[in-house]
């Protein structure tokens, strides 16, 4: 068994706060799928407001799920890979301990 640690359980609970939003999502979703980092305005690409894709972004940066540089005129997006994986793993962690605690004997169902 693979029991998450607090720290680990803390980093999930900001993670999964970040990636509860639709428009964060859809934002995560267009930019793993950029060959590179993403120079443009992401508004022009998605149908979600200018004024509010500065606060996702900003989200998201704050949960370690991208990372944004500043090169002007404009800022280049990328997801952060390692946190991704991090990310990931702790997802995978997290439902597998769940599913070895909830057997058969010990789950309502």
């Amino acid at each position: 068994m693979n029991k998450l640690k607090e720290e680990e359980l803390n980093l999930l609970s900001v993670i999964a706060k970040a990636m509860g939003n639709r428009n964060r999502t859809e934002i995560l979703s267009f930019l793993a799928k950029q060959t590179e980092c993403y120079f443009g305005d992401i508004h022009e690409e998605l149908p979600i407001a200018k004024a509010t894709v500065s606060q996702h972004l900003k989200e998201l940066k704050n949960a370690g799920l991208i990372q944004g540089t500043i090169e002007l005129p404009k800022v280049r997006y990328c997801i952060n890979r390692e946190n991704w994986r991090k990310a990931q793993q702790l997802f995978n962690d997290f439902f597998n301990d769940l599913t070895e605690e909830c057997s058969d004997e010990n789950c309502c169902g």
